[in-house]
């Protein structure tokens, strides 16, 4: 038996005194010198993590919260520098907004990283819900961002995710590609090619053969540098209900990353099984998935309604709650409980924790657990003895299947 592989991502959430102190700081997202300490402090917590022995730190996409909540607008750089901070532990992102990306540009970015960190890297993909940002940067005349309630624009934004990610995954491992997409095409203009190519003679006689035609017009692209990890690093996809995210995973060998009820993840652990075995792929259950929760560990009942309230009481009601019509409404101690009620929040005493998780585990073992703090709003040093606390005395609970034989 074997022990998962923790995740540690950190919303970049800037304090404020609940909500009406967010509102009389405004804009809090705009505050550099804020942002200053936390980004290095961010740097202090993935060292004492990499001490802990969590396997990995993750970032997030998220851009223009000049409310102050999620201010993460580029994972990529943040891997990097945390590459050369740490010793052991992995890094990644959860991840890239496909549809506001260029596919291009995002495998040479990762694929940088991936030798940077020597193959200590993931790759997370996320379809994108913020229209805010997701309309700006994608520059869509209609929505790029969606819920997953197959609706024309969600079929779109999928179509749109799929064909980028599935380009990523060319330019990652072939010598070089024609990507003929709906939404994207290289090289540009496509049916003519890049004509008039000043250094098309070295690039005909020393590139890849077949980039240059016989007219020096640029037919193909090859993108450089690959990936230290062959064929690629590990990919991770965010899913939030839809079968068909488990699915897709599943056709490339893809981590599903469940951001859902316990329910919602054991009615797909095993699609995804079931999914990988058609495309030749042997999973055991369990194996290549990752959970994700927001954990707290209290001293009591008490102190966890605290925390719930003091850290994750705002950004639940009036980010989270806004996008998701399934999340409940109503007072803010009916919205306490009902985080508490919604499996997704986790925790309580050390001995509630522990009886949580195991439930959790007897059900969906994953290989990977994502744990997300909504880190600055809860203290670094409290969340950090939240994490070793979680690190010594509770993961030592969640044994799963030794994956030791690795997919085919």
């Amino acid at each position: 038996m074997a022990l998962p592989k923790v995740i540690l991502q950190l919303y970049p959430m800037f304090p404020s005194d609940g909500e009406e102190g967010r509102k009389a700081n405004r804009p809090l997202g705009n505050d550099s010198d804020m942002y200053h300490r936390l980004v290095h402090e961010w740097t202090d917590i993935a060292k004492a993590a990499d001490d802990m022995g969590v396997w990995g730190m993750g970032a997030i996409e998220h851009h223009f919260h000049s409310e102050g909540y999620e201010v993460g607008p580029n994972p990529g750089v943040l891997n990097a520098y945390w590459a050369g901070q740490v010793k052991n532990m992995h890094v990644g992102a959860l991840g890239y907004v496909a549809a506001t990306q260029d596919p291009i540009r995002v495998a040479e970015e990762t694929a940088i990283i991936d030798h940077l960190t020597k193959g200590k890297f993931w790759v997370g993909f996320a379809r994108g819900y913020q229209s805010r940002w997701t309309n700006i940067i994608g520059q869509f005349s209609d929505s790029v961002a969606t819920v997953s309630d197959g609706s024309d624009n969600d079929k779109r934004n999928r179509e749109i995710f799929e064909e980028r990610v599935e380009m990523v995954l060319k330019c990652w491992t072939e010598e070089s590609v024609r990507l003929d997409g709906k939404f994207y095409k290289a090289p540009y203009p496509f049916d003519t090619g890049v004509e008039d190519y000043p250094a098309w003679k070295i690039a005909s006689e020393a590139g890849v053969e077949g980039e240059i035609d016989e007219n020096g017009a640029v037919q193909r692209v090859s993108v450089v540098p690959k990936p230290f990890q062959k064929p690629h690093p590990p990919v991770m996809v965010a899913a939030s209900k839809s079968p068909d995210s488990i699915k897709f995973c599943a056709k490339h060998g893809f981590i599903p990353t469940y951001f859902m009820t316990t329910q919602g993840m054991s009615e797909l652990v095993d699609l995804y099984v079931d999914e990988a075995a058609m495309h030749g792929r042997t999973f055991q259950r369990g194996q290549n998935q990752n959970m994700v929760r927001w954990p707290h560990i209290a001293k009591t009942p008490e102190d966890y309604n605290r925390k719930l309230r003091e850290y994750d009481l705002d950004i639940y009601k009036n980010f989270y709650g806004p996008f998701f019509p399934q999340f409940p409404q109503g007072s803010d101690d009916q919205l306490v409980q009902s985080m508490k009620d919604s499996g997704i929040f986790i925790g309580g005493t050390l001995d509630e924790s522990i009886a949580a998780w195991k439930e959790t585990y007897a059900e969906v073992p994953a290989e990977y657990i994502t744990l997300i703090f909504h880190w600055a709003q809860q203290p670094k040093d409290d969340m950090l003895e939240e994490l070793s606390t979680f690190m010594e005395k509770i993961l030592p609970e969640l044994e799963i299947p030794d994956f030791a034989i690795a997919a085919e």
